[in-house]
């Protein structure tokens, strides 16, 4: 049984090359975003992967991503099952503040802590504890089960809320998952046993030709 589970991060939005906080704010892809979907399929495809389902948020740049890279492996026709459990973290009143900005106004360490710590929540918004209580839900109860059905699944979505999964899929404390990091359009490829932990983990490294 395969049991493939795919997580991407979707590819360069207007808001990651303005380097501003974007949270639930809704930017479409840059050329360079497109391009990055674009070759993550390309990508997983010359590999030898396929999907029978996909998942993705309630935001456009996740989806657009989704379909492109779907696209770019003749599998547009799949069923995509969107859902805003798998939005991005909400940064609340950061949201469309450029991050330099927000570090000269509060501070380097704060602004840090905002977006790195696990339980520090930034004004009006989410700590990755937050996005993680919403997110893995969601993973248990929609996703997890298909992947041990042996449907081979992808997921397109988000920094903040792949790091939930990341978190628990490689059983990273608090601290590790800080350092955490998850590049745009560098898909994580998981293998899962039959009791629901890892077997297999690879990363699809990102052209850095794209854009």
């Amino acid at each position: 049984m395969t049991r493939l589970l795919v997580l991407a991060r979707h590819g360069q939005s207007a808001f990651n090359r303005q380097n501003l906080f974007t949270g639930w704010r809704d930017p479409e892809l840059t050329e360079r975003g497109v391009a990055e979907a674009q070759s993550a399929g390309r990508r997983l495809k010359g590999d030898g992967y396929a999907f029978d389902v996909a998942f993705t948020s309630g935001l456009v740049r996740a989806q657009h991503t989704c379909a492109l890279m779907l696209d770019a492996m003749g599998l547009a026709g799949i069923p995509v099952v969107r859902d805003s459990a798998l939005n991005e973290r909400d940064y609340g009143d950061l949201a469309g503040l450029d991050k330099d900005e927000a570090r000269k106004r509060w501070g380097d360490e704060q602004v840090h802590q905002w977006r790195r710590a696990y339980d520090v929540r930034p004004p009006g918004g989410e700590s990755l504890k937050d996005t993680a209580a919403r997110v893995l839900p969601f993973y248990i109860t929609a996703i997890l089960p298909r992947v041990m059905r042996g449907e081979r699944v992808l997921v397109a979505a988000h920094g903040s809320s792949l790091r939930a999964l990341v978190m628990v899929l490689d059983r990273l404390d608090s601290d590790a998952v800080a350092a955490l990091e998850i590049r745009t359009g560098e898909p994580l490829v998981y293998r899962l046993e039959d009791d629901t932990s890892v077997a297999e983990k690879s990363v699809l490294p990102r052209d850095e030709t794209d854009g």
